[in-house]
């Protein structure tokens, strides 16, 4: 492969992953991309493939992203006291707004997911989000063994409402008084929501001592 075929490639997919993240899959054709891209349809296949494969190599690099910066956090974590467990908490709290931050089309990808988008690619959740969830449990689950986290909070449910929570704001925001949307890539809205998922997952958990402000 030439350095010009690396670039096109590299450029579908970068084309690729902003308009499914916009429209969905079902929504978005391979024309649509090509025409984004400034290439013909042919030269998008020959690439990649159709559209099933465009989406599968769009979300494999969106995982391949995700399990990166996951495992990053959690190298080398201890929970041995209840301050290391709360640390731990609110770090992923913090990894994973981060990551919204950066990727903002990784929770898009998903929200169109969550509303039976593709929904005849189902292998999707098995091969990328219990990988997932499972290194966050494996971290976790021995601060609910040693009580730091108390034993009846369901980390499950827990760690799933701070992924709700953060995918639904990254893409609907809230009402301010004036009825304007602020998301994200609004700091003030954006450092409001943070305090409160902070506070939200240290109540529900929990925590000893105060959660970040």
């Amino acid at each position: 492969m030439t350095s010009a075929d690396g670039g096109q490639r590299e450029l579908i997919l970068r084309v690729a992953t902003r308009l499914f993240a916009a429209m969905g899959y079902d929504a978005t054709s391979v024309s649509q991309i090509a025409e984004a891209a400034g290439l013909n349809v042919a030269a998008v296949t020959g690439h990649i493939g159709g559209k099933r494969e465009l989406y599968l190599e769009v979300m494999e690099r969106m995982y391949q992203v995700e399990l990166a910066s996951l495992e990053g956090v959690l190298k080398n974590t201890s929970v041995a006291s209840p301050e290391e467990a709360s640390a731990l908490m609110h770090q992923l709290i913090d990894h994973y707004l981060d990551l919204c931050l950066a990727y903002p089309e990784m929770p898009a990808l998903w929200m169109h997911r969550w509303l039976s988008d593709a929904s005849d690619i189902t292998e999707l959740e098995w091969r990328y989000t219990q990988p997932l969830s499972g290194l966050i449990w494996d971290a976790l689950e021995p601060a609910v063994a040693a009580g730091y986290i108390r034993r009846d909070v369901d980390i499950e449910y827990l760690i799933w409402s701070m992924i709700w929570c953060a995918n639904s704001f990254s893409q609907s925001g809230v009402l301010d008084q004036r009825g304007n949307r602020r998301r994200m890539d609004d700091p003030r809205a954006m450092r409001r929501f943070r305090a409160h998922l902070h506070r939200m997952m240290h109540l529900t958990a929990y925590l000893q001592g105060d959660p970040p402000t």
